[in-house]
């Protein structure tokens, strides 16, 4: 598993290398026992596990004014694929919605997020889903 999302997140590096590539929650949460793969610096410091990140980002996903939910990876990830315990890195999660920006920030109140920004940080990635018309991204970051 871990190594055919290896191979995923390859495919979209090799098609374009600039904005960081992305995953669903399912590819990205199942199996992932890294805790340090989201959010390390706040792991063990009042960021929830990653079954209960998951949980949490799967909720939000389900809601009526939610396209989409992805996980941004980090561009450390080549380095995670040396270890064999070593998840890919996230660095972000985008949420696609309709939702207004201080609904965000309540929807991931104890997640230890940095808040929610408007916009992809570092560019959307071209295998990322479109938007649909009126919706929004909103990207969940961490230090």
């Amino acid at each position: 598993m871990r190594d055919a999302l290896f191979a995923k997140i390859q495919a979209q590096y090799d098609a374009d290398p600039a904005p960081p590539p992305v995953l669903t929650l399912d590819e990205y949460f199942t199996g992932n026992t890294d805790e340090s793969s989201i959010a390390p610096n706040q792991a063990g410091y009042g960021r929830p596990p990653l079954a209960e990140l998951y949980a949490r980002f799967k909720a939000i996903q389900q809601k009526r004014n939610v396209q989409a939910v992805l996980v941004g990876i980090h561009g450390d990830w080549t380095e995670s694929h040396k270890y064999p315990h070593r998840w890919p890195p996230a660095e972000n999660v985008h949420i696609y919605t309709t939702a207004s920006r201080e609904e965000v920030e309540s929807w991931i109140a104890g997640l230890e997020a940095d808040g929610a920004i408007e916009g992809w940080p570092y560019g959307m990635h071209p295998f990322a889903p479109q938007l649909n018309p009126g919706f929004q991204v909103f990207s969940v970051c961490w230090d």
